[in-house]
């Protein structure tokens, strides 16, 4: 009997510390995600309108608000897009989320990043509509939302637009189709 009740402790303090363990986790996500949502208060553009301006430095092929990985923390809007299709070019094009004017544009030509950009550019290949209009319509049937990131993606073969999207401190996904 003293065996059995030593297991079954062990078995609760094995599942708390498991527990203790995902909600720590998630803290962090959730720390990340309260941070961006405070920053984003401060931001007047639409990730849909930043998708139109980066339009001039190719077609869209994801986008979403960040904060810098440096101490600043700064709020950022970054758009990955392609020229001359899935095998043409990559640039990540930042917008001024306080101006909408272009800050700064980066050729992806290596790393994680290419991989990145290669993998969406096939899955907008197939797209007969942009990442804009899927974010907008989002954005439009979601009341009281704003478009966080939009990201190109398979579902069952066909390509759709992941939208994430916050309201105050209220997260949601959805998914536009991109035919």
């Amino acid at each position: 009997m003293k065996r059995l009740i030593a297991l079954a402790m062990l078995f609760i303090a094995t599942l708390f510390g498991i527990l203790v363990t995902a909600v720590a986790a998630d803290d962090g996500s959730a720390e990340a995600n309260v941070a961006l949502a405070s920053a984003l208060t401060k931001a007047d553009l639409p990730l849909e309108r930043g998708l139109a301006i980066s339009s001039r430095e190719g077609k869209a092929i994801s986008a979403k608000y960040e904060l810098e990985d440096d101490d600043a923390d700064e709020l950022q809007l970054s758009i990955y897009t392609m020229e001359d299709g899935e095998n043409g070019t990559f640039a990540e094009v930042i917008i001024d989320h306080a101006t909408g004017n272009i800050a700064k544009v980066t050729p992806i030509s290596e790393g994680d990043d290419l991989a990145v950009a290669r993998s969406q550019s096939k899955v907008m290949a197939q797209a007969k509509r942009s990442l804009e209009a899927a974010t907008a319509e989002a954005v439009r049937d979601q009341s009281g939302y704003r478009a966080v990131s939009v990201i190109p993606d398979l579902k069952d073969g066909h390509p759709v637009a992941k939208v994430t999207l916050v309201n105050g401190t209220q997260w949601k996904t959805v998914y536009e189709t991109l035919e």
